[in-house]
């Protein structure tokens, strides 16, 4: 993969002081006491910038960064592996790159989802958008059409597979070695068909 140029960057590190900022006020004063000028004031930029950043305050919040390099990871994997197998190696070289405080982070930000009854209505749409986004890469790599049905059903029973394995269900995930073996269990359950009753 190529490294990123300077630009991107630049742009990186912009998006990240925005969201840091932003969860630095969110924490202070509230989330609904904080106002997109107050963030962009913080971050010191325009409250253009910020829009090109984040289309609203809620998107500070719950725009995924991991999700992303979670899809690229499953496009990178062998052409010949069985589409759970490649989500199993998608998710296993995410999280062997998620630092330590990228954990913190997402810790946060989980916290401040389910303490925000607006922010924790809206991740539940998020989900579908997920099923679109596996479904995507997953009928990709089959040389399928992107809408085909079978790669849908596969990427939202793998999303809801994820969901139900997480100890505390949609609830703080702390991305810490136990909620991935959990969920590279869910996997494995799912691929032998879901033998009921055996463990």
């Amino acid at each position: 993969m190529t490294p990123p140029g300077l630009r991107e960057r630049k742009k990186a590190r912009t998006r990240a002081a925005i969201r840091e900022h932003a969860m630095r006020l969110f924490d202070e004063q509230g989330y609904a006491a904080t106002t997109v000028d107050q963030i962009a004031e913080a971050a010191d930029v325009s409250q253009s910038t910020f829009f090109r950043y984040f289309p609203t305050k809620e998107d500070v919040v719950l725009a995924d960064d991991l999700d992303p390099l979670f899809v690229q990871a499953v496009r990178d994997q062998p052409a010949d592996l069985h589409p759970i197998e490649a989500i199993k190696r998608g998710i296993r070289q995410v999280f062997a790159a998620v630092s330590e405080e990228q954990r913190r982070q997402e810790r946060r930000r989980q916290r401040l989802i389910q303490s925000v009854p607006e922010l924790r209505a809206r991740s539940l749409h998020q989900y579908a958008a997920a099923v679109d986004l596996l479904a995507t890469v997953v009928a990709e790599r089959a040389g399928v059409p992107a809408d085909d049905f079978p790669a849908r059903v596969l990427a939202g029973a793998v999303i809801g597979s994820l969901l139900a394995a997480l100890p505390r269900g949609v609830d703080e995930p702390a991305l810490d070695h136990d909620e991935f073996s959990s969920m590279e269990r869910a996997l494995d359950l799912l691929r032998a068909g879901l033998p009921l009753g055996r463990r």
